[in-house]
């Protein structure tokens, strides 16, 4: 209807759903229910995994919902594991809900929820220690060809469980654990690893030109919401043309001024926006260093270039790039690149949360939350770390609360409103503590791999894994999410 009133009336029209509008109208996530089977020789090496999956796409298509739903979950199981046979079936199924579309993680949440599942409830049921199971199983040598076709380049699977281990002091765990039982109160501590794949669309293009106010133009067809682009890619082009941040324009996602792109998602912008402009920029340095060297009456070969300019070592000649710039005439330097069929790269890490338990209420209390992960270089650490947050709370509410709700007679949406959806508040979080180790990918010029998803790839599997070790002592080995203090003390009551 608002294409059809912009052609009609010739003008732009806006419209702005109010909150009860985007609770009933707008996409949701993460619907898909699973039944899955490890299998595992005597000493706990993985041998196979299967999964069928039926993902809920609503009463009708969204724009990307069979992708998130289905393909994209397919890549990430099996996790960073060395699992040598995997079979997946996937299956999409109309209901009478708002639709599902892809949701921060787009089916990488769920495809790793399933394989940590997996794991954690073999260890239990097996008597394998979980964490040297995980360990056990972990790919550690690269590249790596998964049963799905994918390969690793590289990856701290490994590591970053060690990591996690000692920075959550797993050997003073017990102690913490009888302290909060002589206090009345159940204390768990999960522990789980995640793996990204992370691209979305495999082609980006990037473009640099030079204005006539002497600014140069970082023109990217990735778009930011939040994620601090207009920074990061300032950044990449200030390193790499030795020049100061506010000597660029930074340009994103406009029809009228970039020539094509397919804009953010899939943790892709620094991978193929950020890949594609480092290209981009060197063509654009490759080109001025012939215009540099006719200027300076030398050797292309002889040229080096450092802060800005072109120089001659042997003579201390030297011409600035601007100056280059202007010789080379209008458009003289102006260079797009496009990227195509770039590979996937992939964010890993491991991550444990500490959980307190009142019995008498189901209450459910994070205490802690520690995150080892691996984004190879970084471009901007505070912006990745800004990134990361932001998932890790996202998938705390998803483990903790979060939940469209539907009257199962009448269809109607019972969480319409911030009355009834719960969405955590920073009061019911600890610090989250962040580390960042990083192996570098060659799958881009930056060495980067996507940051954006993560969180919430790892987060809610840790905490279902904190709050089943807290109820151990019930037999309780399994509960849906949302976690509720409902939930939780509905359990207790039917195991006591």
């Amino acid at each position: 209807m608002l294409l059809w009133a912009a052609r009609k009336l010739g003008r732009p029209i806006k419209w702005t759903g109010d909150r009860g509008e985007e609770f009933a109208e707008a996409t949701q996530g993460r619907g898909i229910r699973a039944q899955a089977r490890l299998a595992l020789d005597a000493d706990g090496k993985f041998l196979a995994l299967d999964a069928a999956m039926v993902a809920d796409l609503g009463a009708y298509l969204s724009g990307a919902s069979p992708g998130a739903s289905t393909r994209a979950a397919l890549t990430a199981i099996g996790g960073g594991y060395a699992v040598p046979a995997i079979y997946t079936e996937s299956r999409g199924a109309f209901t009478n809900t708002a639709p599902v579309d892809a949701y921060r993680g787009a089916g990488k949440p769920e495809a790793n929820f399933i394989t940590e599942r997996l794991i954690e409830a073999a260890a239990r049921r097996f008597g394998f220690d979980p964490v040297e199971l995980r360990r056990k199983n972990a790919v550690v040598d690269f590249p790596y060809d998964t049963a799905q076709g994918l390969t690793f380049d590289c990856g701290r699977f490994g590591p970053n469980i060690d990591d996690v281990v000692r920075l959550v002091d797993r050997d003073g765990f017990p102690a913490r654990r009888a302290s909060s039982e002589a206090a009345g109160k159940l204390r768990g501590l999960g522990i789980s690893s995640f793996l990204e794949t992370s691209r979305g669309a495999p082609q980006e293009g990037a473009e640099v030109t030079f204005a006539a106010d002497g600014q140069i133009e970082l023109r990217v067809g990735t778009e930011s919401n939040g994620q601090g682009h207009e920074t990061s890619y300032k950044q990449i082009a200030a390193d790499r043309f030795g020049l100061p941040m506010d000597a660029f324009r930074y340009i994103q996602a406009d029809t009228r001024e970039t020539r094509i792109g397919f804009g953010h998602g899939g943790a892709r912008s620094m991978h193929m926006g950020g890949g594609a402009m480092v290209r981009a920029i060197d063509e654009v340095l490759e080109k001025a260093k012939s215009v540099a060297a006719r200027l300076l009456q030398a050797e292309a070969t002889d040229l080096a270039f450092a802060d800005g300019a072109f120089s001659v070592p042997s003579t201390g000649q030297s011409v600035s790039l601007a100056d280059v710039a202007a010789e080379a005439g209008d458009g003289g330097l102006d260079t797009f690149v496009f990227n195509e069929d770039v590979p996937f790269t992939f964010p890993n890490g491991c991550q444990a949360a500490e959980v307190e338990i009142d019995p008498e209420t189901g209450a459910v209390e994070l205490l802690r939350y520690i995150a080892v992960d691996d984004y190879g270089n970084l471009v901007n650490p505070m912006l990745t770390v800004g990134q990361v947050q932001g998932g890790l709370v996202q998938g705390i509410g998803q483990a903790l609360g979060e939940d469209c709700t539907y009257d199962a007679d009448s269809g109607q949406l019972l969480a319409g409103s911030m009355m009834d959806y719960w969405m955590p508040r920073a009061s019911q979080l600890p610090d989250l503590e962040i580390h960042l180790e990083g192996v570098p990918t060659k799958a881009n010029p930056l060495g980067v791999k996507g940051s954006g998803q993560a969180g919430c790839i790892g987060a809610p599997q840790t905490v279902v894994h904190a709050v089943l070790d807290a109820l151990s002592g019930y037999g309780i080995d399994e509960i849906d999410m949302p976690i509720t203090s409902e939930s939780v003390w509905r359990a207790i009551q039917a195991n006591s």
